[in-house]
């Protein structure tokens, strides 16, 4: 318990024989006890009674306002004195604008330590980092660490949570690498950066030797790296190695963590795993949470089940009184739309309280529009998407493919015609395979790899002898304007196909192993189609994650019953 500082004050009033440095020391730490006992009052009014505040007083009046814009207000006063701040002044004013969102504060900010020659320094190097990253600006989180001419541990964490948050896992990667080369100490932030940086990868070999790595320093009982392997293993696919991890540490796992193991099964469409994470939670004496009700209707959405999934979203509002997020509302009118309740999908998309219907959902009920041949509720989602995002490829070329088959050959004209007038162009595939730790990145028709000549001919091997299977081409996300030949040979240099065919003549998988491939997009019919085949001809399970779900490839069928 915190001594009052009322009392220290007064013992301090009644002995006071120090010179005013001293007195003004003293006065320093009573103004922090006064803001950790949340008397504000007492704290400024203590800070307006020092004679001549530096900039020590100064930092601890900024620190009691952090987080708040009175802190930016106090060190304008500061600079009127003028007292020139030092690292820990500005490392707070920093923090408070990524909190409070004060892009251009944290700006001058940071032109300031440069005028003052600490810039480089590692308390606000650190600090700018962490500014930049949580402003969603990683190369200049990065541009900072790059510019430093000594590094500590710290910042080197402070540059691989920054860009593992922000979506640059194979930079994070790097910087974790590197920090482990000087030989700095992990810490659980950094380790569980580097986790989620090979999540987002699903990048199992990766993952694996973070793992290794926080078994010899001891951090994988730590609560925060559990959590993070448990979402690492979960995201590679991997659903009993994540178990694993739980099982160890279920009895000091939070809610988080949880959460995290039943969101790796919902991404399987194991419901009933699901379901019964959920009901163990419970009974522990966890409270679910928003997250939690989007794993369990995440799992019924992923198998199709719209009633299920109808149901808990009831009872998430009802018996736990939770307000949905608009992610539970996707997951929703998605399972709804696939179960071809297209205008009850609608009509809830249209009339979420405290919530827009986003991009995302549109094209949900555009994809299942189509799927149904409901070409005018495809005019309509098309229309709604196009709105919020005119630059959406989706859009247009669902679209122009559901107004094909219907024989509506106009409008497909008029799509096309909306597509080249903005400039409207079809979103590259991107997919990417891990063989012995190293991620090989490819593009659609990609001829940049060094041994593309036998990726091709391993390809052209693969659809001959599919096509003596029985496999036949699906042409219908292609646009419908270009020639046959040229359909084939798209969807034959597909970048998942690219991936796989990578995967096959590397050969460095033992035998029984999955070839793992992860895409940037949802893996299009004709590969899904290709894939089951090919996973006959391979007798190999072949697992893709694109960026709705996992599919399971194995002796000629997917997991997902086909519909994703």
């Amino acid at each position: 318990m915190e001594p009052d500082p009322r009392r220290i004050h007064a013992r301090v009033i009644k002995t006071i024989t120090a010179g005013v440095t001293e007195y003004r020391f003293q006065l320093n730490n009573l103004i922090n006890l006064y803001f950790k006992s949340s008397l504000v009052f007492d704290a400024v009014r203590l800070f307006q009674q020092i004679p001549s505040p530096n900039v020590v007083s100064w930092t601890s009046l900024i620190s009691g306002h952090s987080n708040t814009p009175a802190a930016l207000s106090h060190f304008i006063s500061m600079l009127r004195h003028p007292i020139l701040p030092n690292q820990r002044t500005l490392a707070i004013l920093l923090k408070t604008c990524a909190s409070i969102s004060s892009l251009s504060f944290g700006l001058q900010l940071h032109a300031l330590s440069i005028k003052l020659s600490i810039a480089s320094e590692p308390f606000s190097a650190s600090a700018l980092i962490h500014f930049y990253s949580k402003s969603q600006l990683p190369n200049s989180a990065r541009k900072v660490f790059d510019e430093m001419p000594q590094r500590d541990a710290v910042c080197f964490s402070s540059v691989i949570v920054g860009l593992a948050q922000n979506s640059k896992p194979i930079d994070a990667l790097s910087y974790f690498a590197e920090m482990r080369a000087c030989g700095f100490g992990s810490t659980d932030y950094s380790v569980s950066a580097a986790l989620r940086a090979s999540a987002e990868l699903a990048a199992l070999e990766q993952c694996r030797m973070v793992h290794a790595h926080s078994i010899i320093t001891g951090l994988d009982l730590n609560v925060i790296v559990g959590t993070a392997l448990v979402d690492g293993y979960g995201k590679c696919g991997m659903v009993n190695e994540a178990c694993l991890v739980f099982d160890e540490l279920v009895s000091i796992m939070n809610l988080v963590g949880w959460n995290a193991m039943m969101s790796s099964y919902a991404q399987q469409g194991d419901k009933d795993s699901v379901l019964e994470l959920f009901s163990v939670m419970e009974f522990r004496g966890l409270a679910p949470d928003e997250y939690s009700f989007l794993s369990v209707m995440a799992a019924f959405c992923n198998k199709g089940l719209a009633d299920e999934t109808e149901h808990w979203f009831k009872k998430m509002k009802v018996e736990y009184q939770l307000e949905p997020w608009i992610e539970h509302y996707t997951c929703l009118v998605g399972a709804m739309g696939r179960a071809g309740r297209l205008e009850e999908a609608k009509n809830i998309a249209l009339t979420m309280p405290n919530h827009k219907a986003d991009a995302a959902l549109w094209r949900s009920l555009l994809s299942n529009s189509a799927h149904h041949g409901n070409v005018e509720m495809v005019k309509e989602m098309s229309q709604r998407l196009q709105e919020l995002d005119p630059q959406d490829d989706s859009a247009y070329v669902i679209a122009a493919n559901a107004f094909s088959g219907a024989g509506r050959l106009n409008e497909v004209q008029e799509v096309r015609k909306l597509m080249r007038d903005r400039r409207v162009k079809k979103e590259g595939g991107l997919s990417w395979i891990e063989v012995c730790g190293q991620v090989h990145v490819f593009l659609a028709g990609d001829r940049r790899h060094e041994k593309t000549e036998k990726i091709y001919s391993k390809l052209a091997d693969l659809m001959e002898k599919i096509s003596k299977l029985g496999y036949v081409p699906v042409w219908d996300q292609m646009l419908h304007d270009v020639g046959k030949g040229e359909k084939i040979e798209a969807l034959w240099y597909h970048s998942e196909k690219l991936a796989l065919a990578f995967g096959l003549v590397a050969d460095m998988a033992p035998p029984g192993k999955a070839l793992r491939i992860v895409k940037n997009l949802r893996i299009c019919r004709d590969c899904h189609e290709a894939f089951k085949y090919i996973s006959r001809v391979v007798e190999r399970e072949i697992i893709v994650r694109d960026v709705n779900r996992y599919h399971r490839f194995l002796d000629g069928g997917c997991n997902c019953g086909d519909y994703w």
